[in-house]
């Protein structure tokens, strides 16, 4: 096989590979002789056709399974003989067959960066505390009691700081409705009916709750609002706003006491003692995923400021595309209107571009200490995964692994699996040093 290789800027190659006479006839003849034993020729008995019959009625038919035989397979041998790293296949075509019956075309490929790997055994790394403290445990029995709070009517007295209004209110800008002047704005800034709203300096609108302080229950009072002039909805900003607040109820929150009663309400069965053993445990697995996600972040960050190399434009601007895609997606299952994404367009891409370059960077890094350590994605590690994936889905294994092998999914998740398998390599072999003061007394802020 003979191969010739062209390199490109950016990271790009184009290979022409040329298979030799031989190696293709050997191919052409195994296939050619099936065709021989099952095609049917008139004039001719099932089996009995000539070859060249045979090759000449077929030719274009045993071209496309030589071609399929052939092509994919010595693509792989020529990355290994030129000893290439192939971070991505971009396009394999010109398939042409001589006279001869050579066979020659041409691979476009996107080569991985050269560079020098760090020291990455021993890599530093300072872990946050995972013992539990009481403290710890009382933060969260607080956070159970808030969870499991009443509301009470207070309907003896006028709205204070605090309490839980219940009110009807409706905005407007020089008597025009604000749904009329922003009708994509949140509908909480046009106005609501039963809306509970929770006193606090800072809480809603700039200004809102302390201009309802003292009001009592079913009277309306008018409250100015004037919005920032960077407020994001653009229709509202540096405006002034009259908003008619009637209040129905006024509701004051009672915290349960924190005894057997109230942890048998949580769990049934259980006394004080067992509640707070339960989210002592709970804490220290918690602590323990915070330890290994600080370790993992670290490494990370290690091998990112001890590694300099170019990232390949190409995988980038795809890599940049598909991080895109991801925070849209994500600002959309949060609530966030098209048109605030518009606005946020620059950053979002900005964000992306950063994104993607992390991504790739990593990747790249790990993949390379991968191949140094000889770790590798076994049979076993994807069937394992499949199987994972189908149940997180509730859909069968093989479902699962068919959807993965039309869309290429398999390579992706045994990649996945090989950069897992090399942070766990890496996190096996830290070097934990004691934390800091300085880093501790932030942990506590």
């Amino acid at each position: 096989m003979k191969v010739e290789v062209e390199k490109q800027p950016g990271s790009v190659s184009t290979l022409r590979i040329e298979l030799p006479p031989e190696e293709v006839s050997k191919e052409w003849d195994t296939i050619a002789n099936s065709f021989v034993r099952f095609a049917k020729i008139p004039g001719y008995r099932p089996g009995k056709a000539p070859r060249s019959v045979i090759d000449k009625r077929f030719r274009k038919e045993i071209q496309e399974e030589v071609t399929k035989k052939l092509v994919s397979k010595s693509y792989h041998d020529a990355i290994a003989q030129e000893q290439l790293r192939v971070a991505s296949l971009t396009n394999l075509e010109d398939v042409q067959f001589g006279e001869d019956k050579s066979m020659r075309f041409r691979a476009t490929i996107v080569t991985a960066p050269e560079f020098e790997l760090p020291e990455y055994k021993n890599i530093p790394v300072q872990l946050p505390p995972t013992k539990v403290a009481n403290e710890d445990v009382d933060l969260a029995l607080e956070r159970l009691r808030e969870q499991s709070a009443d509301f009470v009517d207070v309907p003896e007295r006028g709205l204070e700081m605090e309490d839980f209004a219940v009110i009807d209110f409706d905005g407007a800008i020089d008597g025009k409705p604000i749904r009329d002047i922003a009708p994509n704005a949140s509908k909480n800034l046009h106005g609501g009916k039963k809306f509970w709203l929770h006193l606090g300096p800072e809480n809603f609108l700039p200004r809102f709750c302390e201009q309802i302080v003292g009001i009592k229950q079913g009277e309306t009072r008018s409250v100015q609002v004037e919005f920032p002039t960077d407020f994001p909805v653009t229709e509202l900003a540096g405006k002034k706003a009259d908003y008619a607040v009637t209040l129905n109820e006024i509701k004051a929150k009672v915290l349960p006491p924190v005894d057997d009663a109230f942890a048998a309400k949580l769990v049934a069965g259980k006394t004080l003692v067992d509640l707070r053993q339960m989210i002592e445990h709970d804490l220290e697995h918690e602590k323990e995923h915070e330890a290994e996600r600080a370790k993992e972040a670290q490494i990370v960050k290690f091998l990112h400021e001890h590694t300099t190399f170019d990232l390949p434009p190409a995988l980038l601007k795809n890599e940049t595309r598909r991080a895109l895609n991801e925070l849209v997606h994500r600002n959309r299952e949060r609530g966030v209107p098209d048109d605030i994404l518009k606005g946020k367009e620059k950053e979002l891409v900005e964000g992306a571009g950063s994104l993607a370059a992390q991504r790739l960077k990593t990747n790249f890094i790990l993949s390379r200490i991968a191949e140094g350590e000889k770790i590798e994605v076994s049979r076993e590690d994807v069937d394992l995964r499949v199987r994972q994936e189908a149940a997180r889905y509730d859909i069968s294994v093989d479902k699962m692994r068919k959807e993965l092998e039309e869309h290429d999914g398999l390579n992706s998740l045994a990649e996945q699996i090989l950069l897992g398998k090399t942070l766990d390599f890496l996190k096996a072999n830290v070097s934990v040093q004691p934390i800091s003061e300085t880093v501790a007394s932030e942990e506590k802020s």
